[in-house]
């Protein structure tokens, strides 16, 4: 059986992501942002992932570094989406093949 406070602290999780997404949403809804502005939003998904990848620079882990490689080879050539997929995948194939 799950746990309440684990089912607790996901929905927490969950409702506070959410909240941030729209939260956004509701306070530039009708903004016009400036030229700076826009580029900062647009910046802030590749940030995320390089704050998500990042600790793999220094791992010793051969799964590791070779979905690092993947992700940046993925990462001048597609957009967000398809790069994070592709990362997430490569790590896990990776990790479960060379242990």
């Amino acid at each position: 059986m799950i746990d309440p406070m684990t089912v607790l602290a996901i929905l927490a999780m969950a409702g506070v992501t959410y909240l941030t997404r729209v939260g956004g949403y509701v306070v530039l809804k009708n903004r016009a942002l400036s030229p700076r502005a826009t580029a900062v939003m647009e910046a802030a998904p590749g940030c995320v992932l390089i704050s998500v990848i990042a600790p793999d620079f220094v791992s010793k882990n051969p799964a590791d570094l070779a979905a690092l490689a993947i992700t940046l080879l993925a990462a001048t050539r597609l957009s967000m989406l398809p790069t994070v997929v592709i990362g997430v995948a490569s790590a896990g194939m990776l990790r479960w093949l060379m242990g």
